[in-house]
Order: structure tokens, then C-alpha cells, then sequence
């Protein structure tokens, strides 16, 4: 199984320990937030620098911030500075909250922004000229050579319209609070039927989720409530999780014994999914006991 992790840390050398951790790990990535008030491309940068295989990807960076000419531009200085492929690009859209009450553009239109938006970047990480005036994007830009290391694109993609762009011109999505019945019933016949009709490789389905290895269901679905209780009032999440019947983030989340946990992470992959993006919460009075052992069992899944 393609097993990642969250990735992160308070400091530049906890991001490349943490990084050269998972790779000996047998992890097979790394997932860095690109929340408003962090940028994890220099993180990337520094982490591929001490690693030789795992993969270090955005989940996800905003893409109203950023202008897709120079979004490319830092995507691919990222990829170069790690010298090697292993550099995948998750952008997203984000929510209204952050891009209306922090940054102040207007969110009206976030669909046609995004499709606008990785229809140019997509083109622009394959070198290929860009001559596109939108109803939100402009960009202009002659060829240029092919990148000496690729940059997979992958879109936060949830509803069907940013399904069908991702299918057409990214190499696949990356979710957060999609379960597998989301993932079987909505997302993977629509982002696979719009990489078939476009020609382009069957689609990755980066498959994010809150998991917890802890006896007490109980207990484990009231911590997480707790933890992740922003993503049950954004609309973008409260639509991926009706799609995979869950009422709220908690009951998204993976939580049960080693038994439970392992069937709930197979059923992901047997939904559609081809990685699966675990983010750890700790449960119980014993904090990093319990970080200990659902790292225990994920550690082992990634490397059976």
C-alpha cells in the first residue's frame, strides 16, 4: 500500500528529521498543509535535499494568493532543488472564510477560478506556451524547455466540476474528508471517466483522512469531533462527506483497534484510492503512546 503521512514541524531541522524518519520508515509520503500562515515549499525544499525516494507533496497550496505563472516558477525551483523526482504539487482553492476574510478576494466564482487556474499551471509545468485570458486568469508566456524533473499536478478536487478538470488535466486529486464510500459512489467514476475521455493516464486518488488506532471507538470519535470540528462547517467538506454518509468529520475519521483500522484503510484502496494520506491524532491520556501505535500499524501497512 501507498502509505503517507502529514508532514510538518515547528522548525526547518524537524521537517527534514521528521522526513529522513519517514523514509526510513518505509513511508511513502510526506504531505505538507499550505495553510494561510505557512509555506511548506521551503520545508519541501530542505526535506527533499536529506531524502532519496519518499515522495514530498502539497495538501494543498492556495491558489488565489498565487499567480499560476508564479506558482510554476516556485514548483519548479522546488523540483530542481531537490535534484530528483519526488515533488508533487497539490493546489486547491481553500474556502471562503480564508480567501474572502483573510486575503479579500471575492469567492463567488471558486469553480471557474480553479479550472481556469490549473488548466494554465498545467501547461506551464510542461513547458508548453501559455496564451490564455479567462474571466479570472491572464497568462501569457512563450515555451520554454522541457522541466529536467516533472512536477505531478494534483488538484484538491471534490465536487464534480473540479473532478472532471482534474481528470482532464492533472494527474489525479488529493482529498481530505472523503471516506470510501465517497470515493467509490462520487469521486473515482468521475475523475477516471474525465481521464479516459481526455486521453490521459488513469488519475492518483490521494486519499486523506484523521485516523486513530485506540480500543474506545467511542472515545476516539470524541477527540476527533473535537479536532477537526472547522472542516464540518465549510460547505466544500460538508458536501464530501454527504457523499460518503458521514454527518460530521468525526465519523470520517479512521479509528478502532489495529483490526478495524486495517479493513478501513483496505477499503479505501478497494474504493478507488491509490494512496491513502494518514493524519494521526492522539487519543487517551498517554499522547504519544497512542501516536506510537497508530505509527506502528501504519508503518507496518506501508511496508507488507
Amino acid at each position: 500500500m501507498r502509505i503517507g503521512l502529514s508532514g510538518g514541524g515547528a522548525t526547518i531541522d524537524r521537517v527534514v528529521e521528521q522526513a529522513v524518519e519517514a523514509e526510513a520508515d518505509g513511508f511513502s509520503a510526506l504531505w505538507y498543509s499550505g495553510a494561510a500562515s505557512a509555506d511548506p515549499l521551503l520545508p519541501i525544499a530542505f526535506a527533499g535535499r536529506a531524502t532519496t525516494t519518499i515522495e514530498l507533496g502539497t495538501s494543498v497550496v492556495q491558489t488565489y494568493p498565487v499567480h499560476p505563472l508564479q506558482m510554476a516558477q516556485r514548483a519548479l525551483a522546488v523540483a530542481d532543488a531537490l535534484g530528483r523526482p519526488g515533488f508533487t504539487l497539490g493546489v486547491g482553492p481553500s474556502h471562503a472564510p480564508v480567501i474572502e476574510g483573510m486575503y479579500g478576494y471575492p469567492y463567488d466564482n471558486a469553480g471557474r477560478h480553479t479550472e481556469e487556474y490549473v488548466t494554465v499551471l498545467a501547461a506551464l509545468l510542461r513547458g508548453e506556451a501559455v496564451d490564455f485570458d479567462g474571466d479570472d486568469i491572464h497568462a501569457h508566456r512563450g515555451a520554454s524547455p522541457a522541466p529536467a524533473i516533472a512536477v505531478p499536478l494534483l488538484v484538491s478536487a471534490l465536487a464534480p466540476r473540479l473532478l472532471r478538470v482534474a481528470g482532464e488535466h492533472a494527474d489525479g486529486t488529493i482529498l481530505w474528508m472523503g471516506n470510501a464510500r465517497a470515493i467509490a459512489s462520487h469521486v473515482a467514476p468521475r475523475i477516471r471517466a474525465a481521464a479516459a475521455a481526455a486521453g490521459r493516464p488513469a488519475p492518483r486518488i490521494v486519499v486523506g483522512l484523521p485516523i486513530a488506532v485506540h480500543d474506545d471507538i467511542d472515545e476516539a470519535r470524541t477527540v476527533a469531533a473535537a479536532q477537526f470540528a472547522i472542516y464540518g462547517s465549510l460547505p466544500n467538506y460538508q458536501r464530501i462527506l454527504a457523499h460518503g454518509g458521514a454527518d460530521s468529520p468525526a465519523a470520517a475519521a479512521i479509528v478502532g483497534d489495529e483490526a478495524a483500522v486495517t479493513a478501513q484503510i483496505e477499503a479505501l484502496f478497494e474504493a478507488g484510492g491509490t494512496d491513502f494520506w494518514a493524519a494521526p491524532f492522539p487519543v487517551g491520556g498517554d499522547r504519544a503512546a497512542s501516536r506510537s501505535r497508530t505509527r506502528a500499524l501504519l508503518q507496518h501497512l506501508a511496508t507488507v
